[in-house]
């Protein structure tokens, strides 16, 4: 078994790398039934994935993550509880963004999770013409001095707002983004602007819905009929806009012939691709709990290093592809 890889995402946190992500319990992704789910999250946590990444907007995500940590107390004791972690996001509607009105919408996510300190509230805005933003973060920060949050961190902003809350003197430890093989635009001015802020990046869509697995490798175009969840549909919107599926399909036969050189699957280099670059604390995978398990095979991923000729055999194919900075915007830039 590979060891475990962590990091300190702040001072006072370490987190394991590969993130449990929970967007699949809200819907679009299968029917997942509750007690499957909490048993699977107990085994995930068993091995070492104890980092859990959720949203007020993902269904029934945080009331999974409460119960499950119910469950956890009950079969280990109150002081397995410290060593696990639960980030949420906190999604509001753009509008006015007074005390009352954050401190509502955190003190549900507090109760949802069973926690009395969020670990980490990750803030998502849709509208940057409204900058009801900062006032929204600034309250954010009050409820961290009071101690309801230990951390504030982002979802999908880009590099200009995160300079405007850094004028603002908004301390973030994390934004949350798209980054993959296919996506590295936070490589143009996010990574950069991390490094000399400090902060750090949490990847998403690493494994594009997993459509960066063998299950795709020689296969004709997906109809929609075949794009049948969520993460599936947007995904291939991506590769399309990166170069369309042709190109796709030269992109894993060269991921495979890595994968088989070191006995792991496309997913462990896709994933450990993401985790190697600079400013990335750690890749969210999607967690189908109750539905499929990737403990086995997320593990392998920590064991896997990729060499010089790995990354140059990779680029020998994204080099040929579109520039999605330039199509879509930075980081975020295809939400708004």
């Amino acid at each position: 078994m590979s060891e475990i890889e962590t990091i300190q995402l702040a001072p006072d946190l370490s987190i394991c790398r590969i993130l449990n992500g929970m967007w699949q319990v809200a819907g679009g992704h299968g029917q997942i039934n509750h007690d499957s789910a909490i048993s699977q999250m107990l085994e995930y946590n068993e091995n070492g994935f104890n980092t859990w990444d959720m949203a007020d907007i993902y269904g029934p995500a945080e009331s999974f993550y409460g119960d499950f940590r119910n469950e956890l107390e009950k079969k280990k004791g109150k002081n397995e509880l410290e060593k696990i972690q639960g980030f949420t996001k906190f999604v509001p509607n753009p509008g006015p963004m007074t005390r009352s009105i954050v401190e509502h919408y955190i003190d549900q996510s507090m109760k949802k999770m069973n926690v009395d300190v969020i670990d980490v509230i990750q803030f998502h805005w849709w509208d940057y013409n409204d900058a009801s933003y900062i006032d929204a973060l600034h309250q954010l920060t009050k409820l961290r001095d009071d101690g309801k949050i230990s951390h504030l961190a982002l979802t999908n902003f880009d590099t200009e707002r995160m300079q405007i809350m850094n004028d603002n003197g908004i301390e973030l430890i994390s934004n949350q983004v798209q980054y993959s093989i296919i996506d590295q635009r936070p490589d143009v001015k996010m990574a950069s602007f991390c490094k000399n802020h400090n902060m750090k990046l949490l990847a998403y869509g690493t494994l594009l819905g997993g459509l960066l697995t063998e299950k795709y490798l020689g296969t004709s175009e997906p109809t929609q009929l075949d794009l049948d969840t969520f993460s599936l549909q947007k995904y291939m919107n991506m590769i399309d806009a990166w170069g369309g599926w042709k190109l796709f399909q030269e992109l894993l036969v060269v991921l495979d012939e890595i994968a088989k050189k070191y006995n792991v699957k496309i997913a462990n280099v896709a994933t450990r691709f993401v985790l190697d670059r600079p400013a990335v604390a750690g890749a969210i995978i999607g967690s189908r709990i109750g539905l499929s398990d990737h403990i086995g095979q997320n593990t392998k991923t920590f064991s896997l290093q990729l060499q010089n000729d790995d990354y140059e055999k990779i680029k020998s194919v994204t080099s040929k592809a579109n520039d999605l900075f330039t199509s879509i915007g930075d980081c975020g830039g295809e939400y708004r």
